[in-house]
């Protein structure tokens, strides 16, 4: 049985420690990365207190679990390098032998990086909150531009690689002015070593990979972020719900079904701006985050109470969850006033439950960031810091069982068997 990991909240729920401690449990094929890119921030620390930020290599990389990056994922061959050292000095002999990536995936280059900040300076004190590193700009540009936005497979190919990036660098250039970033040649020949180490795959890889083993679906950011269905345009250019992961294992044919696992923490927390109706300044005092910081360019980390009405909207957004992973369960004792927000007010009403509608409807969405930008927690729960009681409180607030726990950075315990090969849902 296949697992993808979707994070219900703002990001930073603890994906990451989640793939890892799945990759332990049982062996894993390999992790697949299906949306984001180099801005994900996936922290894992393990017993033996080895820490990593993981960014592009899948979470179950030390311990020894291959990593396939998808045609969903913006791969940037510049900070996947960086992310290979660190790597190795970690212990991790080879790195790459352990990555491959679809030709198709979209490259991002230091001209959409230097072109992102620079539209997110523009924006002055409507930022949206951008992390800086060209993954949105990436996207924007393929859009823009179909067929002229250049690919992993594109590094192997330098006529054509220098070609698309000199177009690229010039229409930024010609859109934004001068950009902060390196001769194209520099970019070629970086890229190139990239395609010369990194093994470059076609579509039929995935499918390979399925019919070899169990695979892990790695999501990035989380779901309240989703472009179509997140508080815009505190958003990201990324479907960060189920639906890559189940496209592509519907391309590769594998009709066996996949467990979808949505993981929260005890906190609700996000970066930079946009609606967090149960934020807390005095919580970030009390629970301190040691691998999240204030961001040049995110923005703030901001800690509220759990918020059982944008978590419930989440999973609806999926189409429903077949189980939980639920991490930070060391926080309620160490911060005993940590509740659960169960409805919200809003003019005047409660409000349990947030209109979900179909994906494309960005005035809606926006209508609905006005809303919660007046929302105040009206109603609240406090489980205590018995054990079990947040994992109960939790699964019945959101309708499924608590698969995994998470107690402190390296403390990650399945509290169920994972399934075999039974049929969970159709992909």
């Amino acid at each position: 049985m296949h697992i993808i990991v979707v994070d219900l909240g703002y990001g930073d729920a603890g994906k990451g420690a989640t793939v890892a401690a799945l990759c332990r449990a049982r062996p894993v094929r390999a992790v697949v990365r299906f949306n984001g890119g180099p801005q994900a921030a996936h922290n894992v620390v393990t017993a033996d207190g080895r820490h990593h930020t993981f960014a592009q290599f899948g979470a179950g990389t030390l311990s020894g679990t291959p990593t396939h990056l998808s045609r969903f994922t913006a791969v940037d061959p510049l900070a996947l390098a960086a992310e290979a050292d660190h790597l190795r000095g970690l212990g991790v002999a080879d790195p790459y032998a352990l990555l491959t990536a679809d030709r198709a995936a979209p490259l991002v280059t230091p001209y959409h990086a230097a072109a992102g900040r620079r539209r997110e300076e523009l924006r002055g004190a409507a930022r949206h909150g951008s992390c800086g590193m060209g993954v949105g700009e990436s996207t924007r540009y393929a859009l823009a531009h179909p067929g002229e936005a250049p690919t992993a497979g594109d590094c192997a190919d330098r006529p054509r690689l220098l070609r698309l990036l000199r177009r690229l660098r010039d229409r930024l250039a010609g859109e934004l002015g001068p950009l902060d970033a390196p001769p194209v040649e520099d970019c070629a020949d970086a890229f190139g070593a990239f395609a010369r180490t990194v093994t470059l795959t076609g579509e039929d890889a995935l499918a390979r990979m399925a019919r070899e083993g169990r695979l892990v679906f790695e999501g990035a950011q989380g779901v309240l972020l989703d472009e179509w269905h997140g508080f815009h345009p505190y958003t990201t250019w990324s479907t960060t719900t189920f639906a890559n992961a189940e496209t592509l294992l519907a391309e590769a044919g594998d009709t066996r079904g996949a467990l979808r696992l949505g993981v929260l923490r005890t906190t609700t927390v996000r970066h930079g701006p946009g609606p967090h109706v149960t934020e807390d300044p005095a919580l970030g005092a009390l629970l301190p985050e040691p691998h999240n910081r204030h961001g040049r360019w995110q923005g703030a980390f901001r800690t509220g109470h759990f918020d059982a009405v944008a978590h419930r909207y989440a999973v609806e957004v999926c189409g429903g969850i077949d189980a939980l992973a639920l991490t930070h369960l060391d926080a309620p004792a160490r911060c005993p006033s940590l509740r659960i927000c169960t409805a919200y007010g809003i003019g005047g009403r409660e409000i349990e439950h947030l209109p979900v509608g179909p994906p494309g409807d960005l005035a809606r969405q926006e209508a609905l960031t006005a809303r919660l930008s007046t929302a105040r927690p009206a109603r609240w729960s406090s489980p205590g810091s018995a054990p079990g009681a947040w994992p109960e409180a939790v699964s019945a607030l959101l309708g499924a069982p608590v698969l995994l726990e998470s107690h402190g950075p390296a403390d990650q315990r399945l509290t169920r068997a994972l399934p075999a090969s039974d049929r969970v849902r159709p992909c």
